[in-house]
């Protein structure tokens, strides 16, 4: 199993299966039109150039990642995935075994002038190959890795991906160095979704872990390193990818946030604003119209309106609230939006710490432990959380009854009314109590509960959560961290979880990483056969066989206790008036996803020259 050390905000998970379609982008001939700008807020940090590691797979890097990356698809407004054959192309050459051939276009380049090729396909593939890691983690209570040792001497890619260890030889790679083309030893339904071009330039990876400044030397290098499985350079490969692409303010050396998409960073304050600036090179996508995007940083739901009401952003997607709401139904100039987002909130147990759901705890006895987790699971007071937190934003809101599928998608209702979730619908204290007895296991239960501790919300739940629990003899100690994320992954300091999962893609394996074993996204050290084995049946399911495999999954999750989803979040998004073009999609990057038709004029850019003396102070500070 690939243990992960996670510090994810918000992670992927599947929204469902929903008919894809296919279709050249949009027109990429619109012009640029000088000081321009949008200013963003949002409520995390960006820090971490490369989004395929545990660590950097974060919604907040994810947003400026597309601001920033050439990609060879994206989802548009009605959730079609559409190919951006501006960036290059891609065609599946055989069904068994299932061969697909990507290519860069000639022209697509990186910002320091570099070429994206082969070298920068391969990057995305090899690190997320598990068969080339020949060590792993250990760590002790605390989560410190205990062999650091063994990892510096060995190889070890913190980041994994199922489809890209399947591909178990090196992708052929074309004699004009522009194409690769990739062999699965499975067929995989979401092949399409699953490989872009590296968020990191391989010709920069070469220079900081190899030493080697030339470009296309560097190139050959990391290809050949991946190709013939060289170990020393390997090793030395890892190290970099793994962390040096980590930052929370503009580096000095440009290599480490390259940019291959529309805009390049230019500059980043720490916690509190990074300005990107449109590439004028740029004619390998749908061409923005505004010359440059700031995103400006807090986690207060209520800052992010206060600052759109002072002019200081023009686009905001806080934490929906009755005081958010309330405020921007009395604001002038700004529009807003409310529906329910692709993330939904739920509570994770966790099964690898030495804790309260841990079978060690037991001296292995896996049967007490899942008794233990199903009793807390009972006591989550899900229905009282919409009645008083969600309902006020949204009066049609109900539970959310599905790890893996949104409510509203073709299947949900089928899938709920057999996956096992009626068992946890409503608080049942008198049967935790006598899953505890069963178990034999004395009260109270010390359950650490890690949440977001400034998140209002997450606040509340916690609070109704602890005191449900506590009626059935649970002890629900406070672990809420403002650090919550880079604790995620860090299990020996917590118990059990309260976050939200957010959806990057429409096909069901989307929620493999979350379940499987030694999945990116399996914090808790979840395992089951079955579990492991359907997914793999869903590589190639459709329709009545995919939804019955789905239901199978989450009857399993539910019977082993794994957790509960509680809601889908409800969502707003608003902007000044004089921002054109804004739309959302219930998918990663939401707000950002066509930011090429965002117009607006000169005049109303806050940053432009015309703004007020207070307002530029503002901004800036």
């Amino acid at each position: 199993m690939k243990i992960r050390r996670i510090s994810a905000m918000a992670a992927p998970v599947a929204v469902g299966a929903l008919v894809l379609g296919a279709c050249s982008g949009p027109e990429t001939g619109s012009e640029i039109e000088e000081d321009t700008s949008v200013s963003v807020g949002w409520n995390q940090p960006f820090y971490s150039q490369n989004n395929l590691t545990s660590v950097g797979n974060a919604t907040t890097n994810a947003n400026v990642l597309y601001l920033t990356n050439a990609q060879f698809n994206y989802y548009d407004g009605d959730l079609n995935l559409v190919k951006n054959e501006d960036v290059g192309t891609y065609e599946k050459v055989s069904d068994d075994p299932l061969t697909i051939k990507y290519t860069i276009n000639e022209g697509v380049k990186w910002s320091d002038g570099t070429p994206v090729d082969a070298a920068d396909l391969l990057l995305y593939w090899g690190p997320q190959d598990d068969d080339f890691d020949n060590v792993q983690p250990e760590y002790d209570e605390e989560g410190n890795v205990t062999n650091q040792d063994a990892i510096d001497a060995g190889v070890y890619f913190d980041g994994s991906s199922v489809a890209m260890t399947l591909i178990n030889e090196a992708p052929e790679i074309s004699d004009d160095g522009r194409s690769v083309t990739l062999v699965y030893s499975e067929p995989r339904s979401d092949w399409e979704v699953s490989f872009q071009p590296s968020p990191v330039a391989a010709h920069a990876v070469a220079k900081l872990a190899l030493g080697i400044d030339d470009a296309e030397e560097g190139k050959q290098a990391i290809i050949d390193a991946f190709s013939e499985n060289k170990t020393e350079d390997l090793s030395k490969i890892a190290k970099v990818w793994n962390s040096s692409f980590d930052f929370t303010s503009l580096p000095d050396d440009e290599s480490l946030y390259l940019s291959s998409g529309a805009y390049v960073m230019s500059e980043y304050v720490e916690n509190q604003y990074m300005t990107l600036t449109a590439r004028d090179d740029y004619e390998w996508g749908p061409k923005p119209k505004v010359s440059s995007i700031t995103i400006r940083y807090t986690e207060d739901p209520l800052a992010s309106v206060t600052a759109l009401q002072n002019g200081e952003v023009d686009l905001i997607q806080p934490q929906s609230s009755v005081d958010v709401i309330k405020t921007l139904e009395g604001l002038d100039n700004i529009e807003y939006t409310t529906a329910p987002e692709g993330t939904f909130e739920h509570v994770d147990t966790i099964m690898n710490n030495g804790g309260p759901f841990d079978p060690a705890t037991y001296g292995g006895d896996a049967e007490k432990a899942r008794k233990v987790r199903e009793a807390f699971l009972k006591t989550i007071p899900r229905q009282e959380i919409i009645e008083k937190l969600i309902k006020p934003l949204q009066e049609d809101a109900e539970t959310r009854d599905s790890f893996t599928v949104v409510p509203g998608s073709p299947t949900y209702d089928d899938v709920i009314a057999n996956n096992g979730s009626d068992a946890f619908a409503e608080v049942d204290i008198p049967g935790a109590q006598a899953l505890l007895a069963e178990a034999g296991v004395a009260t109270p239960v010390n359950v650490r509960f890690l949440y977001g501790k400034s998140n209002v919300r997450r606040a509340n739940e916690y609070q109704l959560i602890a005191a449900s629990a506590a009626q059935a003899g649970f002890n629900v100690v406070d672990e809420g961290d403002d650090q919550w994320g880079s604790r995620l992954s860090d299990t020996a300091s917590y118990d059990a979880s309260l976050f939200g999962w957010q959806s990057t893609n429409t096909f069901a394996l989307n929620s493999e990483g979350n379940y499987v074993t030694g999945g990116l996204n399996n914090f808790g050290g979840y395992s089951n056969p079955d579990v492991d084995a359907w997914y793999g049946e869903m590589a190639t399911a459709e329709g009545d066989e995919e939804k019955e495999l789905t239901t199978n999954i989450e009857k399993q999750l539910f019977a082993d206790a794994f957790g509960v989803p509680i809601f889908q979040f409800p969502g707003v998004v608003a902007n000044r008036s004089v921002l054109k073009g804004v739309s959302t999609i219930p998918l990663s990057p939401t707000i950002f996803w066509n930011y090429w038709e965002w117009e607006i004029s000169a005049e109303d850019s806050l940053d432009a020259p015309t703004a007020t003396p207070a307002a530029t102070e503002e901004t800036e500070g």
